[in-house]
């Protein structure tokens, strides 16, 4: 229904010129009365009739454009703004129920901020990591919660954060992204060069070769290092594994002295003979 319909109604250009023209266009369309959109929405519910549907989206496409005119502060252009809540509108009038006893526009309302609030969340840099709902809410209300350009004092901090639900923290992080400024990934000249996030944030080390010949030759030492143990008599192994291959607590020669029943010099000639053993079939490997 949203292809077919959309065909049919303005398309929302991108210029700032054209744009106007289209809002100028939208706000020509009558608006229904009551009883004409109750039946408009029976037609299109009964029927599936998509004349009434075209109707039904056309005549509150000025809604749209009202609303997308609240979310202008985030500096994302105000066509795409309308494109993504005229979508909204499609999507309420396909699942109006005309026999509910509520007007359209109220329905329509909240479909039409999900699909703005959602577009500027994808888009919005700053606010990538804003996911959770706590944190949409309080992303979409600290601007017209905030009473001036300069920051937030402690107890204006406090009382929006007991408002929205969420931690002060949470407040001082958010205002903090809402006020910083994007820096350029790639150095704008040569004299930036050093001072470009591409300059720290790349790792010579995770280059497609280098890490692939990483992990080739770790596995062979993994390989090589089975293989040698592997070549050891059960009691030379078990002191090479308790002295030398555990992440904590290794045993000491004492310890192994005890649990063999021989001196402590003893174990550490055989560990000396174990390890030079492993270290030539290493070398070979």
């Amino acid at each position: 229904m949203s292809q077919m319909l959309a065909v049919q109604m303005p398309t929302v250009a991108t210029s700032i010129g054209s744009a106007e023209g289209y809002i100028q266009t939208v706000n020509r369309f009558p608006v229904l009365t009551p009883e004409e959109e109750l039946r408009l929405a029976r037609k299109f519910r009964d029927d599936s009739d998509l004349e009434s549907a075209r109707q039904l989206v056309v005549s509150h496409l000025r809604v749209v454009v009202s609303i997308a005119r609240g979310y202008m502060g985030y500096g994302l252009p105000q066509a795409d703004l309308i494109q993504e809540g005229n979508i909204g509108l499609m999507k309420a009038v396909k699942r109006f129920d005309p026999d509910r006893g509520v007007r359209l526009v109220s329905f329509a309302i909240h479909w039409i901020k999900a699909e703005m609030h959602e577009f500027i969340l994808r888009n919005w840099r700053l606010v990538k990591i804003a996911t959770t709902k706590a944190q949409r809410k309080l992303f979409f209300n600290l601007r017209s919660m905030k009473p001036g350009l300069n920051s937030l004092s402690p107890t204006e901090i406090r009382n929006m954060a007991k408002t929205l639900g969420v931690k002060p923290e949470e407040v001082v992080e958010m205002e903090t992204r809402l006020s910083g400024k994007d820096i350029a990934l790639e150095p704008s000249d040569d004299n930036d060069e050093s001072y470009a996030p591409i300059a720290y944030l790349a790792d010579p080390s995770a280059e497609p070769s280098q890490v692939l010949e990483a992990t080739q030759n770790e596995t062979l030492r993994a390989t090589g290092l089975k293989n040698a143990l592997d070549a050891l008599d059960p009691r030379s192994r078990r002191i090479i594994e308790a002295r030398w291959l555990r992440e904590k607590d290794a045993l000491t020669l004492h310890d192994l002295a005890e649990e063999f029943s021989v001196s402590a010099e003893r174990v550490r000639q055989i560990e000396a003979k174990a390890l030079a053993k492993m270290k030539g079939a290493l070398s070979v490997a």
